[in-house]
């Protein structure tokens, strides 16, 4: 039978939870609340009995079982108040009970106990009552309480019919767990899809991790279970307890909780937003920023380990962006803050897709860090993983007791390279969730970027399989449409309903149209990681200077392919961990040739065309790779330390680098398009030298000049674009050789005059000279 039940007064697949003024448990007193709609009733008579009781209304023995044993799919159908010929009956799961007395306008009526917690009774009369239960438990005194098995469905047919569509852009606000309000009784309602199931009960600290009072109902072919828990609020642990076809009982924590405990503990945590932003003029702005030709030098970190005395987002809030700003980062990447069961994994094998890492606070921490960094002109970049996830029990693995988010065939579930699990993008609630998550750190964390780790991985059927361990698409080929068709709609969904965010893909293969607009048949990226350029570039640097002739084109070869994607250089973590060494540890020569050719490969990557992405700890030339645990070397900055000074002028390079950069149009308004760069010498292989000019949409030139060669070289011609008709000056807009980076201090007189001596196709040059193993930029003097 169909229970009464009011429905929550939104009504909409868009609402919010209703804001509780207090947490409290089904165990504890009813707190006072609202008056709420009671059914008619006819005012009781002096004298009159407390209430008429008819015989209980017993169920057969086999639906008791059934529902007792967590394997009923319809327990409201059975539970709460319903109309029978006799009567209401009244029905109450509370397993442990000596006593349950249900309080109505009519008086108190006792229910009597069926079985295995089941009480149930009849009263009389054909019209729902308005009731609260009055329980007792052994030792204890009665507790009064809300029946949450009267209440209708938190879904309602708009939710049902996105989700069964694949289309509901705002899936946590249908999913999950929600804090509401529902005719004056307080409590949560969750909602968990398991479709292969025969039964799902909600397990938590509101219960001692008992289900058997907390059945959920399936909402039919969505395969979506619900209930609504009067009393359960703010903070309490949950988790499903699934009962598979199989016989098997799984214990599984959210999909879509919003907090999570702080591993190794695994329960989902019922929370509800109460942050005020703060950035609505950066958001603003964001949303009029065209990336492509705007600046964008970004600083990635690992936020557990950046400053490992920084243990919370709110005490790295009150450090990071005066950082940022001091050496003029646009933007801040986090390698994934999603929760994650392994630290070792960094955050890349994710459990908890909507829920911030717990091991540094709450989600109104994190969303005051972006708030924070929003404040001080800081873009926030999360790293997102829809690639794979882990094999744990308690997570997204066989979640109802069949391959569900993972694909059926083995073949294309098991990630060989991780031990993780593939996502099935061919599947259209598989891909809802992971759309719905993308727009979700954008709209509820505000992030203004996405960078999707390991899109190859997601492109290609035999990544990483050798030979009969992949099989081929419907047109026999190795490309995983259904992963590209998901990577389109995620795209396309994030850029319509998020202006000014931006989405990166880690691609480290030629796939055609990484970065081309959906619309005209690409994967609708915004960026691309050159993965080209920093191989190339660095096995190019690696070499003795002696013999970097011999690999010249491996620093120009990245300009063939430069406008086929728009690129983003990354030298990210991935470059200086797992044996390749920090980034100066990788560069030939002693100490100083180390730092001298860290400094020059910056100068070069920051002229280069495309965006920018360096790691913590590269910035001021740490020596050694990596480690998670401990975080970037900041002691080598420390006064105690030897070569602290040299240290030191790295980092302040990286912050004129920045500074600069940000100050000249012409290293990032024409990215992406061949009119802002021309090579003015890329063939020098015998003296290790590239030159090339940058150029602004005015016309405004800057040029590059590298010297990869360990000698001081004199009387260099270089050539010159015209610029005006006065007389034509041009100085060191930055020297990577200066002294306050820790150089030797070779510089050019200021400023250099520029000959009406044509050279390198320019009608213009001068000759300098170009300090060892270095980089200059030359720009006309202002």
């Amino acid at each position: 039978m169909t229970p009464l039940g009011p429905r929550d007064k939104s009504g909409s697949a868009d609402r919010g939870a209703a804001a509780v003024p207090a947490t409290f448990r089904p165990g504890r007193a009813a707190p006072a609340k609202p008056a709420r709609r009671r059914a008619s009733a006819a005012p009781r008579r002096s004298g009159q009995p407390a209430a008429l009781r008819l015989p209980e209304a017993p169920l057969p023995p086999a639906e008791v079982d059934r529902l007792v044993s967590g394997g009923h799919h319809d327990p409201h159908g059975l539970l709460g108040a319903h109309l029978t010929p006799a009567g209401t009956a009244v029905r109450v799961l509370r397993p442990f009970a000596e006593r349950v007395v249900i309080e109505t306008d009519q008086g108190p009526a006792e229910l009597t106990h069926q079985q295995g917690g089941l009480f149930t009774g009849l009263l009389v009369g054909r019209e729902f009552p308005d009731y609260r239960l009055r329980v007792t438990y052994p030792g204890g005194e009665p507790l009064l309480q809300e029946d949450g098995y009267r209440a209708a469905p938190t879904l309602g047919e708009l939710d049902l019919h996105l989700i069964s569509e694949g289309r509901h852009e705002q899936l946590w606000r249908a999913l999950g767990s929600h804090v509401r309000e529902i005719d004056g009784v307080l409590g949560t309602s969750f909602a968990v899809w398991a479709p292969n199931a025969v039964g799902v009960r909600l397990i938590g600290s509101f219960n001692h991790w008992d289900g058997t009072g907390h059945p959920m109902r399936s909402l039919g072919s969505s395969g979506i279970w619900e209930l609504f828990v009067p009393g359960v609020g703010e903070g309490e642990q949950y988790k499903y307890e699934i009962h598979t076809r199989q016989g098997w009982v799984l214990k599984k924590a959210d999909p879509l909780a919003r907090a999570a405990q702080c591993p190794p503990d695994t329960a989902s945590v019922v929370h509800t937003s109460t942050y005020a932003w703060n950035d609505a003029e950066w958001m603003a702005r964001r949303a009029r920023t065209v990336h492509h030709r705007a600046p964008m030098s970004v600083y990635e970190l690992h936020l557990a380990s950046w400053r490992p005395d920084l243990t919370t987002y709110r005490e790295i809030a009150e450090v990071l962006p005066g950082y940022l700003k001091e050496l003029h980062f646009t933007h801040v990447e986090f390698m994934p803050v999603m929760e994650h069961p392994f630290g070792g994994s960094w955050g890349y094998q994710v459990s908890g897709f909507y829920a911030p890492t717990a091991r540094l606070g709450g989600p109104d921490d994190f969303r005051y860090l972006v708030d924070t960094l929003h404040r001080h002109g800081i873009g926030v970049i999360v790293d997102w993983v829809p690639a794979h996830f882990p094999k744990d029990d308690f997570a997204l693995a066989r979640f109802d007791g069949a391959p569900l988010y993972e694909p059926a065939d083995p073949l294309r579930a098991e990630h060989p390279d991780w031990g993780t699990l593939e996502f099935d993008y061919g599947r259209t609630e598989v891909r809802n969730f992971l759309v719905a998550n993308a727009v979700y750190w954008c709209e509820e964390f505000h992030v203004d970027g996405l960078r999707v780790d390991a899109v190859a991985s997601m492109l290609y059927l035999d990544y990483s399989r050798e030979g009969g361990a992949w099989s081929p698409n419907r047109y026999g080929g190795r490309e995983n449409l259904d992963a590209a068709s998901f990577l389109q709609e995620m795209n396309a969904t994030v850029y319509r309903r998020c202006p000014g965010v931006i989405t990166i893909a880690e691609e480290s293969t030629a796939w055609d149209g990484v970065t081309r607009p959906t619309d005209a048949g690409g994967l609708g990226f915004g960026l691309k990681w050159n993965m080209g350029w920093m191989h190339d570039s660095l096995v190019y640097m690696s070499k003795d200077p002696v013999h970097r002739k011999y690999h010249h084109n491996e620093m120009t070869f990245s300009m063939v392919y430069a406008y086929s994607e728009n690129y983003i250089l990354p030298i990210s973590h991935d470059e200086v961990v797992h044996g390749k060494q920090a980034l100066v540890a990788k560069m030939p020569g002693d100490w100083w040739q180390q730092r001298a050719n860290h400094r020059a490969y910056l100068g070069f990557m920051w002229a280069h065309p495309g965006k920018q992405l360096l790691f913590m700890g590269q910035e001021f030339a740490q020596g050694a790779e990596w480690d998670h645990e401990h975080g970037p070397q900041w002691w080598v900055l420390d006064d105690g330390w030897p070569a602290a000074a040299e240290h030191r002028g790295v980092r302040r390079l990286v912050g004129e680098l920045n500074r600069v950069y940000l100050d000249t149009p012409a290293l990032w308004e024409q990215d992406t398009t061949p009119d802002g760069f021309r090579w003015l010498e890329g063939g020098a292989a015998d003296d290790n030298m590239f030159s090339f000019v940058r150029i602004a949409a005015d016309g405004s030139p800057l040029v590059a000049v590298c010297n990869f060669s360990p000698v001081v070289r004199h009387n260099v011609r270089v050539g010159l674009p015209q610029v005006g008709t006065g007389e034509q000056l041009w100085e060191e807009a930055l020297n990577t050789d200066a002294e306050e980076f820790g150089g030797g201090g070779v510089t050019n007189s200021r400023p250099v005059k520029a000959e009406a001596t044509g050279w390198n196709g320019q009608p213009r040059s001068a000759e300098l000279v170009l300090p060892p193993l270095s980089t200059l930029w030359l720009r006309p003097a202002r």
